[in-house]
């Protein structure tokens, strides 16, 4: 099937229509709890667009325009106004996001499957989105956190800590990623002694803060984002002398982290999707000190908007409805393996009706619905900095 797919697309390659402005959304939250996450996300796949246009092999020569729009990561209406925008005013052909889980799948219901519009997510993480209705419209290079929470109870667990108390964002990231980890980590025979939702956007968590240190623990794991609520838990914790040990999940991991707290958390620790794979290399090359290559979802951000990119070029066609079954077809084997930086010999590729493996930055393999197996970077922090421990 992938053969034959890919020699139409030749054959539609070969008569595509003359070079156009194709332009791609890039929605994330720019405003909001992981402001200090999105422009390397946005930087890293504005890169890979930028390499597909100085090509002059995308489409008979089409050229690739990001248009930015903010999520706020957090609220849906103006997520979703923001979208709209994107889709009806601006007239992209596909979308690199959304980023938090909550309005990814608010623009998933409200905007892409209305208007056949292919999504590919870096960093919406929800378990609830493996099972949501999108048509094959929906991606994600970032792996679920059904995944995320039996690698945080493993991390956990082989540092021999065996009770903790659990705090949470109150959203479908924060509840998703919570639940998945308490029942690996009690499967595992751990003890979680207590499980708590927090609200962002509060100036004082002592009340929150007392709760969790009541029930005890020797460590405290937040999920949370690292510019709003969780870093709000944490500094209540430190104030308090409650905790003194964090366990981290991606939301929390940000260089805003440790600008904020130093050394104060030293000894803490946890795990964002990332790999060591000769892909992530290159990456960490081709970015030089542009933007961080290793902050979150960054390494995801490329990946996700080549995958877009590709797929139009495997359909011969911009159009979302045409390009978004082959997606998975570029993204996995067989084919010549793709690794950052070579997006001008995928094209050409394609362009021959040749099959492609898209390994990028972060060894991509879609499963399932389009999304992500994943790894994982297990980091801790020493001398008030983000270190990598391993990779999972």
């Amino acid at each position: 099937m992938k053969k034959l797919l890919m020699a139409t697309a030749a054959i539609l390659a070969a008569s595509a229509a003359t070079a156009q402005e194709v332009k791609l959304g890039v929605i994330l939250g720019f405003t909001g709890p992981i402001e200090s996450l999105t422009p390397q996300m946005a930087d890293s796949a504005e890169m890979a667009m930028a390499e597909v246009s100085a090509t002059g092999a995308f489409l008979g020569g089409s050229t690739v325009t990001p248009v930015r729009a903010d999520s706020t990561c957090v609220d849906a209406a103006a997520a979703t106004t923001a979208a709209e925008r994107l889709v009806t005013s601006d007239g992209v052909k596909g979308i690199m996001g959304a980023d938090c889980s909550g309005v990814t799948g608010a623009i998933l219901a409200n905007v892409a499957v209305p208007n056949g519009m292919v999504m590919i997510s870096p960093s919406a993480t929800s378990p609830g989105l493996t099972t949501a209705e999108d048509n094959g419209l929906f991606f994600r290079t970032a792996p679920s956190d059904a995944r995320q929470g039996e690698v945080m109870a493993d991390v956990i667990s082989d540092r021999g800590v065996s009770e903790v108390a659990v705090t949470y964002t109150n959203n479908d990231y924060g509840k998703g990623l919570a639940d998945s980890f308490v029942a690996a980590f009690e499967a595992a025979g751990g003890t979680v002694t207590i499980t708590a939702a927090h609200e962002d956007g509060k100036a004082d968590y002592s009340a929150e803060v007392g709760a969790l240190a009541s029930a005890g623990g020797a460590a405290l794991v937040v999920v949370g984002y690292a510019d709003q609520g969780g870093a709000g838990i944490v500094r209540a914790s430190l104030d308090s002398g409650a905790f003194d040990t964090f366990v981290f999940p991606d939301g929390m991991i940000s260089a805003s982290l440790t600008d904020t707290f130093g050394t104060e958390i030293d000894g803490s620790f946890g795990q964002h999707p990332g790999s060591d794979s000769p892909g992530q290399a290159k990456f960490v090359e081709m970015v030089g000190d542009a933007f961080d290559p290793t902050s979150p979802f960054t390494s995801e951000a490329y990946d996700a908007a080549a995958l877009i990119l590709l797929a139009m070029q495997a359909a011969g066609s911009s159009d979302p409805g045409v390009y978004k079954d082959h997606v998975l077809n570029v993204a996995n084997a067989p084919g010549e393996e793709i690794f950052p930086g070579e997006l001008e010999k995928a094209l050409a590729i394609l362009a021959e009706g040749g099959e492609i493996n898209y390994v990028g930055a972060t060894a991509v393999e879609l499963i399932g619905p389009g999304e992500s197996a994943g790894s994982y970077r297990e980091i801790e922090i020493s001398n008030g900095e983000i270190t990598t421990a391993r990779y999972r």
